[in-house]
Parts: C-alpha cells; sequence; structure tokens
C-alpha cells in the first residue's frame, strides 16, 4: 500500500488479496537463496499478473534479496529496482519480464519445457536438474488467448513439474468480471490436462498448504490451483472493488486499512523486526537446498566430467569449438533453391555440433523446412527430443520459447509463416526487451508466395518487425547469405534474430564474380560496383529483389549509367557499423534507390532526402508470383527507369 501511495501510481489491491498466498509459498515450499538468485536448480517464479508487482518486490526484500527499504520507496520511479512491472535484469529474484497478461504463463511453460528437456539430457543417477516452477496468474490472464495456448501445449506435453495459482478475485478494471468473464476455468484446466484444485479462501493458510503439496505430488500432469481471493483485502471501503485494482487507495484509507488489519504502526513503509527476523531466517533454511543440490552436483561432477562440461559450456552461453566449420558452402550446383530450403539444409548441418540448439514450428515445419532430421520429437515420452511441434499456437509458441531460453542452456527457434509473425509480436517485443538468443525463422516473406493471396502475403510485417528496438532481421538474397545469416544469428547474442526466408527459388549468385557473402555479417556489403569509376547512382535491396538489382544494374551499364549493386539484408547489424564503414557502402552525394516487395517505410533512413524507394503500399493478391510483381511494379525495368531519372538520363 504504501509503495503505490508513494509513487501515486500502480495496482495495490491484488497484493494485498495474495499476501497470505506468498507467504505460504516463499516459506514453506519454494527453493531459493537470496545470496545466490541464480543458482542453476533453484525452483522458478513467474508472477504473469506483472501488474502486482509489489507483492513480488516485498517478498524479495523480506527475504533477503539484495533489494532495500529505500528501493521499494523508489517505486516506479527512473531506473529503480523496483518498475512498475517486473523486469527481467532490474530485480535480483525475477525471472522474466511479465505486465503483457498472458505472458508469464507462457514463459512458466517454457521454463517448465527447460527444466524437462535439460533434466532428461543431463540427469544420471543424480538429478541435478529437478525443480518446479510456479506461476501466479490474473483473471486477465484467464481472458489473454496466449493462455489458452501455452496451458493447451503444457497439458499435452504433461508438464508435471508447472503448478500454477489463478487469482480468482472476480475484479478487473471496469468491474466485477461478470460483465463479461463466465468461464468454467478450473473445468477448462483440466479439459487441458492439468491436476486441478480449489482453495475457497486465499486466507485458509492450511488448505493452500495441502494443495501445494498435492501439486508438488502430481508429477504426470501440470497442476493448477485456483484460488479464490478478495481484491484490496482488509480495505474497509475499497476491497472487492475495481478501485483497489489500478490505482493507489489515498492515505486516508491506507490508514484505515493498516487500523483495520491491526498492523502496529502507521508509519509509511514500516516493517515490524519480528517479523522481518521471522522471514529472513526462513529465506536461511529454503537456501540450505542449495547446499544439499552442491552435493548432488559434486558426485555428479566426479562421476560424469565431460557431462558436466558440456553442461558448463552450454550455460556459458560459449558455442562448441569448430561449429563454424559446420556451415555448408553452397555452389552453383545445389544453391539455386529457396532461401527457405537453403536454411533447412544449414539447420541440419550445424545442429549436430550445436546441441542446444533445438526449436521447431506452429505445425508448419514442412513449409518452414525446421526439422533436424535423425532427431526425435520433444513430447511426454522423451523430453530429450529436440524437435518441436508448437501446434497452431504462435503466441504460445513465442512466450514459450523466452521461457525456454530463460532456463538457458538452450537456443530456441521457431518458425511460421512471415504474415503470421502478427500472431506473436507480443513475445516477439518481450525477447527483445530482454534481450533473448532466440532464432525466429519466418518463411513464405513477401507477395512472392502468389497464389494464396492478399492474407497471407505480408506487405507491413518487414517494416514493423524492423521497427522493434534490439531486434535483428535479416532477409537472405541467396543460399549462401542463408548460411551467413545463420552465422550472424548464433553469433549474435543480445537479443532475437528473425531470419526472413522465401518461399519461392532464388538465382544463385556466383561470389566469383560477385562479392562474398561474409559482407553479411556487417549488415549490408558492395555486392557489384559500377563498373568504369564512382557510382552515379546506388541500388540496393535485401532479399529476392537483390537479383533484380543485379539485373537492372547490368541494364543501365548497357545506358552507359555507373550504378552500384547493394545488398543489405539487415538494416539493424549496418546500423551497428560505424560512420565510416556505412559511407562506403552509401558514399554521400550519390543518390540512392531501394526496392523491396514491402512496404518502404523501414528504407527512408537509408536513401536519404534525394532517393526513391519502389515499395508496396497496398496488399497484395492471388496470381502466380511473377505476376504479382508485374503489377506492383517490382520489376528491373521499373528500377531502370527510376535510376535514369534520378540521375538525369532519361529517355
Amino acid at each position: 500500500m504504501d509503495a503505490v501511495q508513494k509513487a501515486d501510481s500502480g495496482h495495490p489491491g491484488t497484493p494485498m488479496a495474495l499476501a497470505p498466498l506468498a507467504y505460504v509459498l516463499w516459506t514453506k515450499h519454494l527453493r531459493y537463496n537470496p545470496a545466490n538468485p541464480s543458482w542453476l536448480n533453484r525452483d522458478r517464479f513467474v508472477l504473469s499478473a506483472g501488474h502486482a508487482s509489489m507483492l513480488l518486490y516485498s517478498v524479495l526484500y523480506l527475504t533477503g534479496y539484495d533489494l532495500t527499504l529505500d528501493d521499494l520507496k523508489q517505486f516506479r520511479q527512473w531506473e529503480s529496482k523496483t518498475p512498475g512491472h517486473p523486469e527481467l535484469g532490474y530485480t535480483p529474484g525475477v525471472e522474466t519480464t511479465t505486465g503483457p497478461l498472458g505472458q508469464g504463463i507462457g514463459n512458466a511453460v517454457g521454463m517448465a519445457v527447460g527444466e524437462a528437456h535439460l533434466g532428461a539430457v543431463f540427469n544420471r543417477d543424480q538429478k541435478i536438474i529437478d525443480h518446479n516452477v510456479y506461476f501466479i496468474a490474473s483473471d486477465g490472464d484467464m481472458m489473454e488467448g496466449v493462455s489458452h495456448e501455452a496451458a493447451s501445449f503444457a497439458g499435452h506435453a504433461k508438464l508435471g513439474k508447472l503448478i500454477g495459482f489463478y487469482d480468482d478475485n472476480h475484479i478487473t478494471i471496469e468491474g466485477d468480471t461478470a460483465l463479461t468473464f463466465s468461464d468454467d476455468t478450473a473445468t477448462r484446466f483440466t479439459a487441458y490436462g492439468w491436476h486441478v484444485q480449489q482453495v475457497a479462501d486465499v486466507n485458509d493458510l492450511s488448505a493452500l498448504n495441502r494443495s501445494i503439496d498435492a501439486a508438488k505430488a502430481e508429477t504426470s500432469r501440470p497442476s493448477f490451483i485456483v484460488v479464490r481471493s478478495h481484491i484490496g483485502y482488509g480495505s474497509p471501503n475499497k476491497h472487492d472493488t475495481a478501485e483497489a485494482h489500478g490505482s493507489a487507495l489515498g492515505p486516508e484509507e491506507v490508514a484505515l486499512t493498516k487500523k483495520a488489519l491491526g498492523y502496529p504502526s502507521q508509519e509509511p513503509f514500516y516493517v515490524a523486526p519480528e517479523a522481518l527476523q521471522y522471514w529472513r531466517e526462513t529465506a536461511k533454511r529454503r537456501a540450505k537446498f542449495e547446499d544439499e543440490w552442491k552435493k548432488t552436483y559434486d558426485t555428479y561432477k566426479t562421476g560424469n566430467t565431460g557431462l558436466e562440461k558440456e553442461l558448463q559450456r552450454r550455460l556459458s552461453g560459449e558455442l562448441p569449438s569448430g561449429w563454424e566449420e559446420t556451415i555448408p558452402v553452397f555452389t552453383a550446383k545445389d544453391g539455386n533453391v529457396a532461401s527457405r530450403a537453403a536454411s533447412g539444409i544449414v539447420i541440419n548441418a550445424i545442429a549436430k555440433k550445436i546441441p542446444e540448439l533445438l526449436g521447431g514450428s506452429a505445425d508448419l515445419a514442412s513449409s518452414t523446412n525446421t526439422i533436424i532430421k535423425g532427431e526425435p520429437s520433444f513430447s511426454a515420452e522423451n523430453y530429450a527430443g529436440r524437435n518441436f511441434h508448437f501446434g497452431i499456437r504462435e503466441h504460445g509458441m513465442g512466450s514459450i520459447m523466452n521461457g525456454m531460453s530463460l532456463t538457458g542452456a538452450m537456443i530456441p527457434y521457431g518458425a511460421t509463416f512471415l504474415i503470421f509473425s502478427d500472431y506473436m509480436r507480443p513475445p516477439v517485443r518481450l525477447a527483445c526487451i530482454m534481450k533473448r538468443h532466440v532464432i525466429y525463422v519466418y518463411t513464405h516473406d513477401s507477395i512472392g508466395l502468389g497464389e494464396d493471396g492478399p492474407t497471407h502475403q505480408p506487405v507491413e510485417q518487414l517494416s514493423a518487425l524492423r521497427a522493434i528496438p534490439d531486434m535483428t532481421l535479416i532477409r537472405p538474397a541467396d543460399a549462401s547469405e542463408t548460411a551467413e545469416a545463420w552465422r550472424a544469428a548464433l553469433k549474435h547474442k543480445d537479443g532475437p534474430v528473425a531470419l526472413v526466408l522465401t518461399r519461392q527459388k532464388l538465382s544463385f549468385i556466383d561470389r566469383t564474380k560477385y562479392a562474398s557473402a561474409v559482407g553479411l555479417a556487417r549488415g549490408a556489403y558492395v555486392l557489384a560496383d559500377a563498373p568504369g569509376g564512382t557510382p552515379e547512382v546506388v541500388l540496393m535491396s535485401s532479399g529476392s529483389e537483390v537479383a533484380l538489382v543485379l539485373d537492372a544494374q547490368k541494364k543501365l551499364e548497357a545506358d552507359g549509367i555507373r550504378a552500384r549493386a547493394v545488398s543489405m539484408p539487415s538494416h539493424e547489424l549496418f546500423a551497428r557499423q560505424d560512420e565510416t564503414y556505412r559511407n562506403t557502402v552509401l558514399p554521400k552525394g550519390i543518390k540512392r534507390i531501394a526496392m523491396e516487395a514491402a512496404h518502404p517505410m523501414s528504407w527512408y533512413r537509408w536513401v536519404g532526402d534525394e532517393g526513391v524507394i519502389l515499395g508496396i503500399e497496398r496488399f497484395g493478391a492471388s496470381a502466380p508470383a511473377a505476376t504479382i510483381y508485374t503489377h506492383l511494379g517490382i520489376t528491373v525495368d521499373r528500377m531502370v527507369e527510376t535510376a535514369k531519372k534520378l540521375v538525369g538520363k532519361s529517355a
């Protein structure tokens, strides 16, 4: 109450309601060590109801994490350890960034996937990876569709180490949930294959304790505990009201609530010394779980030296030596393929050397070429499997991937058509905020998809993804660039990478005549320079349209116009280069033309005030790809005509 009141911003009601649940969890069940928040086999806790962040910050302070009362007093202030919603990297003990409702459930499912997979791969006689993943979710989490996707996946996979609490308080911002929500949530989760229990009153500590014990004992199914609570519990005038959800109670109501609860002081941020002592002593007892685990780990290390070294390598994020030598080199004989096909070849080559690379697709593996051949599928029968069948659940796939990444020792990839990146944009954005090393494989990248029509042809998606801070998008021009794109994606650990690939075949670019594809690592490079001197115009593109740029360059050369051809597979990688390099690729004072079969928005930075972008500002059409390209003006002739006008040599 005091933190929200001081900030005059926040959500006091749910933390007040769930204080008993937090008490039981942190004092009797969670395995954690405030002195070492990231020890490998700790239990994970995810506050999917991220608006209730003061609940988490309070118990982290009480149990002795590196969080002070002064930090609590800085709730929701600039760069404090206590931001408005939990954020990874700001607060010791916070496992993931939550707030957008439903995402935390998906993250928790991903963490349970990670626990199951790493345990299956690395456990031997000693179970060095054997922990539970807990989450707390709200009515809003239940309403958001991603919770359905993630919960369905978890139930099917029988993730028995996953335990969720549903705070059934009947209140959202607009009022009672009866306004719009009458689901039988317990039956819903039973139908997903979860073990479901109900606790009628969150203040019944014995009932909470028994339900958690039962959930931990049930290891063949994930567990879901519906807990009835009262938002703003203790507030004489605002409990069970929407007012307690999203704003400070007000000084008078805070005082009345403390009085009603029999709190020993009206002083803001007062913590009773005997209470703090109890919490801290409890935390020390919980920390002994790490001491016990260390003994198990030492025995494991002695008997499994090579396996233990492999685990530590994977946890460190260091890629295995020699992995780059496995990246295939494409030739004219085998390189005339769609970039999705080239990507599949690369995945299968590097996967043999990089066991932590694992993933799958949203029911599109045969179209996205993302199956690792010869490897089993991840399933309830084989958690060691590396091929994931996420089902037609793009949103859930993205949030589960984030949870897997947060577990560590895994590099997850997930695939779908580029158009359906819209379905998973929320977890993509959160992956960028958290700088997770996840890889998205987006195929069927343009109007080149053809006959499926405008519903399946991405237009605005490239610009939209490029607009997300800390996203790195790579759209390779041929098989060789695709191989280099995977090299860049695996090396880039400071945020997610999206590989954007074609359905249609691409011409093989002969690197004996044109620049090496290793230039992709710098985002853009001169693929073919103007013959005969300084270029009069720079032609640039990404992906399939780079072939059009090369053809346009030849036509312009025949007409006596010197043009430079630039491949720009990644705007973000290019933007990270120093100005000197960027100027060598795009010299100042020389006019530029960009062509891409997509919305032009993301190219304005690179063409300059006098440049021209040949893009698409309408939806596509159902027709053969070549026909659509012609009708929408993504052609060699249009680029040639534009270049002539730009340099003042039009007919």
